[in-house]
Parts: C-alpha cells; sequence; structure tokens
C-alpha cells in the first residue's frame, strides 16, 4: 500500500483542482455569472455617471459668475425649509424610509 500511497494523494489534489477549475468561483462554469454582475454594475455606473453630471450642472449654475436666482432660491427653501406666502403647498404623506435606503435629494 505504500508505493500508492503519494499517486492516491496526487490524484485526489488533481481531482479536487479539475472541479475548481470548472465550477469554482472563477472557473469555467460560471461565466455566466459574472457577465450578469458586470451588467448590474455598468448600469450602476450608468446611473452614477448621471447623477454625477446633474451635480456638475447644479454646481455650475451655482457659481458666482453664472448664478441662477432660481436655482439659489429653490435651494435656499429646500435647505431652509421656508415657502413663499403665494406658493401652493401640497402635502404628500410618504411612507416610512425602510433601513438602508436614502432620502432622495
Amino acid at each position: 500500500m505504500k508505493p500508492y500511497l503519494p499517486s492516491a494523494i496526487l490524484l485526489t489534489m488533481i481531482a479536487y483542482l479539475g472541479v475548481q477549475a470548472l465550477t469554482g468561483e472563477r472557473g469555467l462554469l460560471s461565466g455566466h455569472e459574472r457577465d450578469a454582475m458586470l451588467a448590474r454594475r455598468e448600469a450602476q455606473l450608468a446611473g452614477i455617471m448621471e447623477q454625477r453630471q446633474d451635480l456638475e450642472i447644479r454646481v455650475r449654475y451655482l457659481r458666482t459668475n453664472s448664478l441662477s436666482r432660481d436655482l439659489l432660491e429653490e435651494r435656499a427653501r429646500a435647505v431652509l425649509g421656508f415657502a413663499d406666502p403665494r406658493d401652493y403647498v401640497i402635502r404628500v404623506s410618504t411612507p416610512a424610509a425602510t433601513k438602508g435606503s436614502a432620502p432622495a435629494a
């Protein structure tokens, strides 16, 4: 039995590594999962880039050389919680925020 022990261990290791090469996290058969994750991440990146462009435009309008009075007034009212007496205020009840979700700005 002694001369077969190293061969058996080597064969077991080769079988284990072969199974991992096929079915592991980065194996040959898990390519569709990686593709799906890549598609999700690309969609997430597109959303973040859109938000960034929106914020860059808002920042551009808040600079002193191109100050937009309407945007400045809107931001001041939102931050301070004030309303013009001539404004119509419609209060809408919102559902309670769930854990982990950030309020929309």
